[in-house]
């Protein structure tokens, strides 16, 4: 039977588990793959893959690393958790606004007609 680790655990440390799981799920939309895929190769049920991403702390370590592993083996748990992916650096820079040059009057007067 299964318990609720999350009443065991300081406010701070379940903070921690939360950003993990946000970091796994950049992680994965920023390598573009889908949570069912990365769930079987990683041989957990997509419910554990659900829980992995909301941060539950109730996973096992050895869980949330294989989720890791099969988005990207060559990605470590400091670098995932540092930043430093290339998958998600290029996840924050889609989802920054893009600077629109101003319109000419002569490019203006153009679509007037």
């Amino acid at each position: 039977m299964k318990r609720n680790e999350s009443p065991l655990l300081h406010a701070d440390r379940q903070a921690e588990a939360r950003r993990l799981g946000e970091r796994v799920t950049q992680l994965r939309q920023g390598l573009k793959l889908r949570q069912a895929d990365v769930a079987a190769r990683a041989g957990v049920s997509r419910a554990t893959a659900v829980l992995i991403e909301k941060g539950d702390a109730g996973r096992t370590l050895s869980q949330v690393l294989r989720y890791i592993h099969a988005m990207a083996p060559d990605i470590s748990l400091l670098s995932l958790l540092s930043g430093d992916v290339p998958a998600l650096i290029a996840l924050h820079a889609r989802t920054l606004p893009q600077r629109i040059r101003a319109i000419t009057k002569a490019e203006l007067h153009d679509l007037d007609f």
